[in-house]
Order: structure tokens, then C-alpha cells, then sequence
């Protein structure tokens, strides 16, 4: 028997990919600090965020309801994994950027088929269920690894470079954008997947062109730096959004007085 929970996810709209992109980045440069910049390596600081991934997760699943704080923090969770253990994939196991890309697509395809078939269809607002949550969540951290390998096959093996391939996925997301406006017979819930897997790589690219140093066509800003100047924007645009939002919700119905 399922256990009906309320909505554990919070609505889709601009602010949601605002916060989703500053996620993104701050995963890709704060994987790229544990593992670089402290000379962590790639598997130790994947078993670090790992650790994190598993506490924010548990917050999460135990929560009744959504809490932008809780939610977000497992997002954070998800891409700072997502770099740690695709670079690991790519580089210390020697699978390469195109092999490991093409793998943790069939993952992502086969997460999202399977949910479908268990649950009769993919959600990606209002989950209310908790089998809808769990395949949520692993549907997400594949993405959020995917993305990085991505990210680093277009600047990498296809040579477009970090700004290069930050441009490519952003014309990318722009045209996910004008199918979700003008082509309604897609299924919303392909078109949100489509985005979170991009947006992902966007944001590893930005990331990586704001940190690399200047020879590989990066910026060569320090990665702690500009992972708590990201985490601070993030953590700005959840309470504006989550302020907004409560602004907006309509007052809780009151007890009528007793007729005298």
C-alpha cells in the first residue's frame, strides 16, 4: 500500500531553472574543489558527497511536505556527486567521456522507462507518492552525472572548449523552451528531462570556464571562491522565491465563531 505524502517538489517555473542552473554550477565547482584544490582525489571526495547525498536524501524522504531548503540541499547533493563520480568514471577508471556519456544516458532512459512502467507515467511536479519520490530523486542524480561527463565531452573531445560548450547547451535549452511553448503535444513531463539533463552541463560549463585557468580557456577564478559566491545567489533566489511564494498562498481557512 502507497503512502500518500503532500507535494515534496516544488513548482516549474523561471525561478525553479534559476536555482537549478546556480545548483548545477556550484556542483561542478565545488566537486572540482574537494577533488582539485584540496587534493582529495576524485574517489575520496566522491564518498565525502556521497555522504552528504545520503543525509540531504534522508531529510528529504522523512520530510512531510517540501521544504526549499531540504529539496535544494539534495539537489546540491546530487551535482556535487555527479562531478566527483563522473570524473572518476572518466578519468581514474578510464572510461572516457563518450563511453560513460553514453552509459548514464541508458541509465537515465531506463530510470525514466521503468518508472513509467511501474507507475503508469513520469512526474515531475506533484509527487505525492513515495515510489513517484524515489525514482524522483535516482532519476536526478543520474542526470546531474550524465551532465558532467557531457559537459566535458563537448569542451574536451569535440573541442568547442568551456565557453563553447556552454554556448551549445544553452542554444540546446532554448529550443526545449520553444517546443514546451509552441509544440503541445509533447509530453511535458519529456521536455522538464530533457531540460534538467542540459541544464547540467550548462552549468559544468560554466563552471569549469569561470575555474579553469586562462590556457584552458577558463577564467581562472579560485574554486572555493566562486563556489560560495554561487551557494550565496542560490541561497538569495530560494528565500526571494520561497518569501514570493508564501505571499501568494491563499490564507488557511478559519474556524467560524459559534452562533451566540
Amino acid at each position: 500500500m502507497s503512502e500518500t505524502l503532500a507535494s515534496k517538489v516544488p513548482r516549474v517555473a523561471l525561478a525553479f531553472w534559476v536555482i537549478k542552473l546556480l545548483a548545477t554550477t556550484v556542483g561542478e565547482t565545488g566537486g572540482d574543489a574537494l577533488s582539485m584544490t584540496l587534493n582529495l582525489g576524485y574517489a575520496t571526495a566522491s564518498l565525502i558527497y556521497l555522504a552528504f547525498f545520503a543525509v540531504t536524501l534522508a531529510g528529504q524522504v522523512s520530510a512531510r511536505r517540501y521544504h526549499p531548503a531540504i529539496y535544494w540541499a539534495v539537489v546540491v547533493a546530487t551535482t556535487t556527486v555527479g562531478t566527483t563520480v563522473s570524473d572518476y568514471l572518466d578519468r581514474t577508471a578510464g572510461l572516457g567521456y563518450v563511453k560513460s556519456s553514453l552509459g548514464l544516458l541508458a541509465a537515465v532512459i531506463a530510470i525514466l522507462a521503468v518508472w513509467r512502467g511501474v507507475r503508469g507515467r513520469v512526474q515531475f511536479e506533484g509527487i505525492t507518492d513515495r515510489r513517484d519520490e524515489i525514482f524522483y530523486w535516482l532519476a536526478i542524480v543520474v542526470a546531474n552525472t550524465l551532465g558532467t561527463a557531457l559537459g566535458d565531452c563537448t569542451a574536451d573531445d569535440l573541442g568547442l572548449g568551456f565557453s563553447g560548450g556552454a554556448l551549445l547547451f544553452a542554444g540546446l535549452l532554448v529550443v526545449v523552451a520553444a517546443l514546451y511553448r509552441w509544440a503541445p503535444r509533447i509530453p511535458r513531463s519529456a521536455l522538464f528531462w530533457a531540460a534538467y539533463v542540459l541544464t547540467r552541463p550548462f552549468g559544468a560549463t560554466l563552471g569549469d570556464t569561470l575555474t579553469k585557468p586562462r590556457d584552458e580557456g577558463g577564467l581562472a577564478l579560485g574554486r572555493i571562491t566562486a563556489s560560495l559566491t554561487i551557494l550565496l545567489l542560490m541561497v538569495v533566489a530560494i528565500a526571494v522565491t520561497s518569501n514570493r511564494d508564501r505571499r501568494r498562498a491563499p490564507p488557511p481557512n478559519r474556524p467560524r465563531a459559534p452562533t451566540p
